[in-house]
């Protein structure tokens, strides 16, 4: 099987959850024997149809344009097997890359009026590949590409062999130790196979591909801080995230989310910590980090019998998090004070990420 995949994400890498999707559907087709190709629109040059019907009339089947798309895309498209769409949810459609990619499918048409099932429609040029619709969005709900899924429903009809749809994916992330985004990419995976060998995708592994997760009312809550943090610093979210910047926590709940979700289980299997944070300043209140076996209770309030406590003026402390001033030197002046293990304090990084605000006491 011949397989092109359009991949019309404005952003590439990591920050492109489109290519993260697409990237493993190819890998489960290639995995199953399919030849795949993929193409990056942003990288290519499509002109706009201009809608003067030469490809109807003085050149059937060929656009006026001599650019990529008449060039290379068209003759490869014409000739795969299967073509798979790979948008970013723009307005709740495709975004303007992929709608100029299937406008220039024009000449696949021929120009009469045919009336097919009660609908009145152009009649194919020659038979044309299969479709795949891949898209990503950051809302939870699936209901978000109702207006997608009509669209290329009515575009494509019985040629649209399959819908892949992935809400919440902003969380998805390669490599990552989340079981969660794990089993969505194996499920991504299997899908691809499924295309490669039978033309469609399985009902369970649709449901794994697109299953809610259960943390997005805290996804959403650093997300909104993410925004913000890059309000405030004057960045755009994609060199927020080239430079792994941290959010920043404003309240003692968003600092506790933060700090669970940055959370190394796998470094933290033999440990039984407990940590106790006092913040005061602008923002005052009480919270802890309970460490045992692997797992984390961070919670509001005061632990009895802390291995370390801080004390720490809370603007301060977010400071050291987000890595704008040194963690060692606001010790050493001291902006905030410890209790307790300061070894403990030293390792932190042990048991969260490496922007957790842990603070290095030696150089």
């Amino acid at each position: 099987m011949k397989v092109l995949a359009l991949n019309s994400s404005a952003r590439t890498g990591d920050v492109s959850k489109t290519e993260i999707m697409v990237d493993h559907l190819a890998m489960g087709m290639r995995e199953a024997g399919a030849e795949v190709e993929i193409i990056n629109l942003k990288k290519v040059k499509i002109k706009y149809c201009t809608g003067c019907f030469t490809c109807w009339t003085k050149t059937p089947g060929a656009c006026i344009h001599h650019d990529d798309m008449t060039n290379d895309i068209y003759p490869k498209f014409v000739k795969c097997d299967l073509c798979v769409l790979a948008t970013p949810l723009y307005h709740y459609t495709v975004n303007a890359q992929m709608k100029a990619f299937i406008e220039r499918t024009l000449p696949t048409n021929q120009p009469f009026f045919v009336e097919c099932g009660g609908v009145t429609g152009h009649p194919d040029r020659f038979e044309l590949p299969s479709m795949v619709v891949l898209s990503v969005a950051g809302f939870p709900e699936l209901s978000v590409f109702d207006q997608l899924r009509s669209y290329v429903n009515f575009l494509y009809r019985d040629r649209l062999v399959a819908e892949i749809y992935r809400p919440s994916a902003e969380g998805l992330k390669v490599p990552t130790n989340d079981p969660g985004i794990n089993d969505i990419l194996e499920a991504t995976i299997q899908g691809g196979r499924e295309l490669a060998t039978s033309k469609k995708v399985s009902p369970e592994t649709l449901n794994r591909i697109q299953k809610e997760t259960n943390n997005f009312e805290d996804f959403t809550l650093l997300g909104n801080l993410a925004w913000k943090t890059c309000i405030a610093e004057g960045v755009t979210m994609g060199e927020f995230q080239k430079k792994e910047m941290t959010p920043r926590p404003d309240s003692v709940e968003t600092f506790l989310i933060l700090m669970k979700h940055g959370f190394n289980a796998e470094k933290a299997l033999d440990a039984k910590v407990k940590i106790q944070f006092n913040f005061t300043g602008q923002i005052e209140g009480t919270c802890f980090f309970d460490i045992k076996n692997g797992t984390i209770n961070a919670s509001p309030g005061v632990l009895e019998n802390s291995d370390l406590t801080i004390d720490s003026p809370f603007e301060i402390w977010m400071d050291i998090l987000t890595r704008k001033v040194d963690g060692a030197e606001m010790f050493m002046q001291g902006k905030y004070s410890v209790e307790g293990n300061i070894e403990l304090l030293m390792n932190m990084h042990r048991f969260f990420g490496k922007n957790s605000g842990n603070v290095e006491l030696t150089t």
